[in-house]
This record gives C-alpha cells, structure tokens and sequence, in this order.
C-alpha cells in the first residue's frame, strides 16, 4: 500500500533533520527550508500532508512567511492537510493558522510519536472528505437533468413531463416564480427535442425597452427607421430549424402579441418597413412568472394568445418546496465556485448555515441559493461557511417543553466545546465540567463524533 506523503517546511536544518528521519518509517518525506521550495515541491511531489514552520524568516516587506504560505498552500489542494509547528509563545499566531484553515498545530520541541498521532487523524480526516465529496458527486450526478438539478418528487415529476412533450412541434408555456429556472427548463426541452441541432434563441422581452423589441424578434428592413442603415433578421429567424425561447412573455404589449399570434399562426414573420412574408420554422417556448389569467382579466394580455402559447404547460416549483434539493444545490454551487475562485479554501457549511438554508424562505430562489455562496465563498473567513457568510439569520430554535429546551443547550454546550478544543473529547469534558465518560456518554446521546470537530479546529473563533 503506498504510503502518505509528508512535506516538511523547516528552516532549521536540525529539527528538518529529526522530522524526516522519525517520519520516514511511516511517510514518504520530502523537505523545504524556503516558501519557494514548498511550492515548487508541493506542484512536483503532490503530497498529502504538510507540517509547517510558522516561524520561517519574513520576507523582504516584513510579512509572515509562514502564514502566506499557509495561504498559498491550501489554495493548492483544498485536500491538502496542513499541521503548524510553532514556539509555545507563538499561540496568537497558531490560533490564527486554524482560523485560516489548518489543520492542528503543535509546540516545539517535537515529540516524533505526538506529531505521527496528529498526521495520522489528519489523514484521516483527509479520507473522509474525500469520500464525502465522491458521495455528493456521485448524488448529484444521479440527480442532474442537462443543466437541471433536483431530486426531489416535484422535479422528478418536472423531467417526466419534459421527456414527454420534447418531441412534439407544439409550443409550451413554462411558469414559476423569478429565478426558478425556467429557461434551463426550456433549454432541456430543446435539447431532447428533434431540433436539438438547431439554435436554441433566447430573448427576454422584459430586458429590451417597447420601441425596439419588435425589431429584436422580427427584424427590420434598411430604412424602416432612424437608424436602420442595413436590413436586419429578427431573433425568429436566427431560431429557424431550432427553438426561439420568449421569457417574460407577459411583457409584451397588446399590439405586439397580435403579431406574434400571427407568426403562431402562419409560420410566417415580416421584417418591420418590409413587404414580404418570410416563412420561418421555428417551435416558440415561452415563459412567465406573472399571473397571465389576471393580465387577461385586465385587459393586458390577450386570450388568444395565451391559449396558443399554452397548448402544454409546465410548472417550476419554488426553491422552498424543494425539500432537499436545497443542500444539494448548494453542495453542487459551493463545489463549482470554489473551482473558480481558487485563493478560497471552503470545505462546506457549518451545521448552523445547513440549518439556516433550510428554513430560508429563498424569495429569489434557486438564482439567490447561487449569489449568496458566490458572496460568501468571496467573505468567509474560515473553511465553513455561516449563516453570516451567506446572509441569513440563525434559526431561533421553539421549544414547547423543558425537557426539549434542556436537550438543545445541553447538545449546544457538547458542541460548543468541541468546536473550541478541535475535537479533544478530555479538554471539552472539562471546559463543560464533567467526567470524560459522561462526556462520552453525551456525545453517543446526541450522535455527535468528535472526528468531524478534527477537521475543523476554530479555537480562536468560539463564538
């Protein structure tokens, strides 16, 4: 079985000597005495482990070496397990290393045997991770339709439908409130449809001022109006052999639906200042989030229309209906940007923002789940996302009874603990005042395990 890989960045030729040969037996040990050569290692050797000087000299500018590197280094590999080596007058500096995403820290001098026991938990902690996130890809994958992403029974249902009404020619009208998706609903659509290599034209007709929307979807001859130097096609025909998507089609004033109840008619669109009827063949996808039966009542959106627009309709449920699917799309958002934003180390959320998520109303939906881990992904501080990170309050816990009460601060004060000593079950049993076994005991009551606090060491945040 192929053994861990350690780097060990040690300015001190002494102590880099003593770890690389009391690590050895266990390890495959590389060394760096510079922030250079642990980067240059760190591309060339991919090792799994990193024990960490944070006393390596400033550079130039004055700045603490070893704490840029610790930056530069969990921005490498958001797997990579970082342990602090540190001076024991040097706490404010390793409590901050946590903070920043390491993994545990230890005093010198170094005890060989006490620092295998906090590489072989990192490595442990390593794994679980991995697993983890193979899990989550494995569920997302089970749960993505095209550019769509749900598993719970209402967009279950949602797919069917869209399995069974892509290959027809016949129009379809999608509703559901702002943000749902509705135009990742069209785009699955056209791309299980016949015409799924023709182009699939998007137009939002509420983003585009009166006066030019109709030359948007219909084009215009040169001349038709100031301006109009050469002839031009119209959204329509650039969809022609494909799918022209209409959102926002309750925006459309009246005198504009009767020429687009034409062309659904006819099949035929005429350019704005033009003559002749160019024969287009085009399957017309529209989508709203407005209430078209109270447009139709007052006297805003034609009924006609409306009824050749909804031959089939399609409903996006709201984000808050959507059970589950909450954490698995933050899962999915959370892992893509921070691919994209790579001076982030975010290893996910902490209980309380699952917590938080959970309750949310999320008015904007599924595009206001994606702006807010943008943001928080850009603000946080640590390797977890909060509730303030991502904007959102706490939940404020109801307890009808004392019992339940007691229980919730008592699991609070379990955790709480935890959280503040990394995971190490006799310092928490004596910061809450109790045996180590009763503090066991509270731990198997609540199902909570002191691993998953190992990972996670926030002493210098116990908030």
């Amino acid at each position: 079985m192929e053994r861990p890989r350690v780097l060990v960045v040690e300015d001190q030729e002494a102590i880099s000597t003593q770890l690389r040969w009391g690590l050895s037996s266990d390890y495959e040990v590389s060394t760096a005495g510079t922030g250079k050569a642990a980067l240059d290692l760190v591309e060339a050797v991919q090792p799994d482990l990193v024990t960490l000087d944070l006393g390596l000299p400033p550079d130039a500018q004055g700045t603490a070496e070893g704490l840029r590197l610790l930056r530069q280094l969990l921005a490498r590999d958001k797997y990579l397990k970082v342990v602090v080596i540190t001076g024991a007058q040097d706490e404010t500096a390793a409590l901050e290393a946590i903070r920043l995403g390491a993994t545990d820290y230890y005093h010198k001098p170094v005890d060989i045997e006490g620092l295998k026991i906090i590489l072989q938990r990192a490595a442990f902690v390593q794994r679980l991770e991995r697993e983890n996130d193979a899990r989550l890809e494995v569920s997302e994958t089970a749960s993505r339709f095209g550019r769509l992403l749900g598993s719970s029974a209402m967009m279950r249902e949602l797919f069917n439908q869209i399995e069974r009404v892509a290959g027809s020619t016949t129009t379809i009208l999608i509703t559901g409130e702002s943000g749902t998706g509705k135009e990742l609903v069209a785009e699955s659509i056209h791309a299980r449809s016949p015409r799924r290599d023709g182009p699939f034209v998007p137009i939002n007709c509420a983003a585009i001022p009166h006066n030019l929307i109709e030359s948007e979807l219909f084009g215009h001859e040169k001349g038709a109006y100031t301006g109009a130097h050469t002839a031009r096609k119209g959204k329509i025909e650039f969809a022609n052999g494909g799918a022209l998507f209409l959102d926002e089609i309750g925006e459309l004033d009246l005198a504009l639906q009767v020429k687009l109840l034409r062309f659904l008619q006819d099949h035929e669109v005429e350019r704005v200042g033009g003559r002749e009827r160019i024969p287009v063949d085009v399957r017309v996808v529209a989508a709203t989030n407005a209430d078209l039966a109270r447009l139709q009542g007052e006297g805003k959106f034609r009924e006609d229309l409306y009824f050749r627009l909804s031959v089939v309709s399609l409903t996006v449920p709201p984000l808050r209906d959507r059970g589950e699917d909450i954490l698995l799309l933050a899962n999915a958002f959370l892992r893509r940007v921070s691919r994209e934003v790579t001076d982030r180390r975010i290893r996910g959320f902490s209980a309380e923002a699952v917590q938080a998520m959970k309750v949310y109303s999320w008015p904007g939906n599924v595009r206001e789940l994606e702006n807010k881990i943008q943001r928080a992904v850009l603000v946080s501080g640590g390797p977890l996302l909060s509730p303030a990170d991502l904007g959102l309050a706490p939940q404020k816990r109801k307890d009808l009874t004392l019992r339940g009460a007691r229980e919730n601060i008592e699991r609070q004060l379990v955790v709480e603990a935890l959280l503040r000593t990394a995971g190490n079950v006799t310092r928490a049993a004596r910061e809450v005042g109790v045996t180590r076994p009763t503090f066991h005991s509270l731990m198997r009551k609540y199902g909570i395990e002191a691993e998953s606090f190992r990972s996670d060491e926030r002493a210098s945040n116990p908030e």
